[in-house]
């Protein structure tokens, strides 16, 4: 349940940009919306294809520059230290592959999740010492490795690090720190990937004349995939590594891309940073996540079409492994919430659980987060040290919460969206206490869902969802079109693809629309031929035997007149009573619900057999003033009483009528108990 605001818009000066311009209306709103509004910025935007930053301009570049000339100079053993992910694993292939072309004597690392973690470890270490490494270039790490930065230089090993993560307060004692991040950093552009910092090294590495076009030419395919996968902002030159990266990869001569791209089955279609996000990049992530990451980047580096071929199916083959993992941690989160529906009321949501795969619990808490509107932790329970990974929503810094707590933790680091750290068991329960806490005087901003603009459905056109393209590459910072179509009244519901996605047929006045709701079956969908609706859409067009068509892509719905505002309020105010928090008296009495109340929603419930669907549906069917953290109160009342049981998981939801031979006395409730002590309270 997200409240929904459409985005800001002038319309005089999105007039004057389509004039000016001479582009579609809509393109010129898009672009007043997001801010791009200048000229530079929207020449910028629409044909940026080159990067224009010097690399200097990042703290201690001319220092790494140097030590790395140095070293190739001399034919000391360099060796980049990556990371297991498809930001780190891009990164290493892309530094090892330009070092390898220009003559250096390099060898690349990269981390077992499982066994190692995330990071440099002294044991990786001393196994580089042994092969005779004098230099470490890490890549997408580094900037929290003091300590065993300390001890490679105590056996003569330097280190330059390359890093876009938070910076803690002590730096490394590195030869160079390049991190854009770091306070007395004045680079015009913070929001680069870790691939992105490699990138710029190597074009700090080429000289103040850089063959910028070629260098883009070589790498961006590296850098697009790296880039999109790390969900940073795309824009700026982030944007111009994936735009140039696309039109590579679609043309692409790098064998263990085409390999991943034939694998994913995009093999002959126009790849878009949506494909790299879904396809792509799950699938280099997989084999981090199940220990394939130094194959991964064996693959991208390859010659050897069949070879590459092979790393790519069982890239494939892991990321399917990956999914059911996935889907097993969040049956398990699944029945825990159930057993205990209180989890979800806490302003961040933690899980533990024995034994799930660490190399997974990111994309849980991704998943929880998305599910729930809230920052979201998950732990791995194994041993005394525990794994644990979260994401945040947007406008709470999760990494300064985390931060908050860093004197319970073995490891730590992130950034304000994501972070993972090691904690002991013993630990956990003063953990949770201590970021809920922190979120107490660091208030998580209520869930929005941002519309670009509301669209007339009599102006949807194959036309108009193709005009989009000039906006893209789209994602973080960038986001898809998303539009809203108000007041559309359901004509009518067919299940298609093997009963699980659904084709609606809409309409407002004289114009009708079909629309599609992915990944929802007709028992799980709680709107009916008749109801008025609101929808959240993305467009799109269909290609199919040569003739195109739009397609509406559901991304949200709602009913038409909704109360956001007060519904969010009243849900939040439960949730506090909920937690224990101090509420004012005049609040709690105003959870108190009054006996006619109380049979308004048996006499529902009974007439229709039980519900099955959302707490805010329920409240729309009703068709009455009580408020959303009333309906709660009057559920939980019955469910105590016997009346009811409630039976609410992830992403199931079912009331059903229990067979009461006698007569309940409300004010038996405990909860209604406490609600009148607090109400009492001056």
């Amino acid at each position: 349940m997200k409240k929904w605001v459409t985005k800001k818009l002038n319309k005089d000066n999105a007039v004057a940009i389509s004039q000016r311009y001479e582009l579609p209306m809509l393109i010129a709103m898009l672009l007043d919306i997001r801010g791009i509004t200048d000229d530079s910025a929207i020449i910028d935007f629409l044909s940026n294809e080159t990067l224009t930053a010097s690399p200097f301009e990042i703290r201690d570049m001319d220092l790494a520059v140097e030590r790395i000339q140095a070293a190739i100079e001399d034919g000391e053993l360099i060796c980049v230290y990556g990371d297991f992910d498809a930001d780190g694993v891009t990164s290493t292939a892309l530094l090892y592959s330009y070092l390898s072309d220009i003559g250096a004597n390099a060898m690349y690392y990269i981390p077992s999740r499982e066994t190692e973690g995330y990071g440099m470890h002294r044991e990786a270490i001393d196994r580089l010492y042994q092969r005779g490494v004098k230099l470490i270039i890490t890549v997408d790490n580094g900037v929290a490795a003091a300590d065993e930065i300390a001890y490679a230089n105590s056996i003569e090993i330097d280190t330059v690090v390359t890093d876009h993560h938070a910076v803690p307060d002590v730096l490394p004692e590195a030869v160079a720190v390049v991190d854009p991040h770091r306070p007395d950093c004045d680079s015009s552009f913070k929001e680069l990937s870790g691939v992105g910092v490699a990138f710029k090294l190597v074009q700090a590495i080429e000289g103040e004349y850089a063959d910028v076009d070629g260098l883009l030419e070589n790498y961006s395919d590296l850098a697009a995939i790296g880039t999109v996968g790390d969900i940073v902002t795309l824009r700026g030159e982030n944007r111009v590594l994936v735009k140039n990266g696309l039109r590579h990869i679609n043309n692409s001569d790098r064998l263990g891309i085409a390999a991943l791209t034939e694998v994913s089955g995009l093999s002959g279609k126009q790849i878009s940073a949506g494909n790299l996000s879904y396809t792509l990049v799950p699938r280099i992530n997989a084999g981090g996540r199940l220990g394939l990451s130094q194959k991964s980047v064996t693959m991208l580096l390859s010659d050897d079409e069949d070879y590459a071929l092979d790393i790519a199916r069982e890239l494939s083959s892991d990321n399917i492994e990956r999914q059911q993992i996935e889907r097993d941690i969040l049956s398990d989160i699944d029945a825990l919430i159930r057993e205990d529906p209180s989890i979800v009321n806490n302003r961040i949501i933690v899980v533990c659980g024995e034994g799930w795969h660490k190399g997974v619990i990111g994309i849980v808490a991704s998943r929880i987060k998305e599910i729930y509107a809230k920052p979201a932790i998950v732990i791995s329970l194994d041993g005394d040290i525990c794994r644990a990974s979260g994401r945040s929503v947007s406008g709470f810094s999760l990494i300064d919460a985390v931060f908050a707590c860093s004197d319970l933790f073995v490891q730590c680091g992130g950034h304000p969206m994501a972070v993972g750290f090691g904690i002991r068991k013993e630990n956990i329960e003063r953990f949770i206490e201590a970021i809920n806490r922190y979120a107490a005087g660091h208030p998580v901003p209520e869930p929005i869902l941002e519309l670009d603009c509301k669209l007339n459905p009599a102006q949807l056109s194959v036309d108009l969802a193709k005009g989009l393209s000039l906006l893209e590459p789209f994602g973080s910072g960038n986001p898809t079109p998303l539009f809203g179509l108000y007041n559309m009244t359901l004509r009518d519901i067919r299940e298609i693809g093997g009963r699980k996605h659904l084709r609606l047929t809409l309409s407002r006045g004289e114009s009708a629309v079909y629309a599609l709701r992915f990944s929802t079956t007709l028992a799980e969908f709680p709107y009916e031929v008749g109801d008025t609706v609101d929808l959240a859409v993305t467009l799109d067009v269909n290609v199919y035997n040569h003739s195109e068509s739009l397609s509406i892509v559901i991304r949200d719905i709602r009913f038409s007149g909704r109360e956001e505002d007060d519904l969010l309020r009243s849900k939040a105010l439960f949730e506090a009573f909920c937690r224990g928090d101090d509420i004012p008296p005049e609040q709690a009495r105003s959870l108190i619900p009054t006996r006619e109340e109380f049979a308004v929603v048996y006499r529902f419930l009974r007439s229709s057999g039980g519900y099955r669907y959302p707490f805010d549906c329920l409240l729309h069917r009703l068709n009455s003033t009580i408020s959303y953290g009333k309906l709660r109160v009057i559920m939980e009342c019955m469910n105590e009483l016997g009346l009811i049981t409630i039976d609410e998981g992830m992403y199931e939801f079912e009331i059903k009528l229990c067979e009461v031979s006698r007569k309940v006395d409300l004010n038996t409730s405990v909860i209604i108990t406490k609600l009148r002590e607090v109400s009492a309270c001056e």
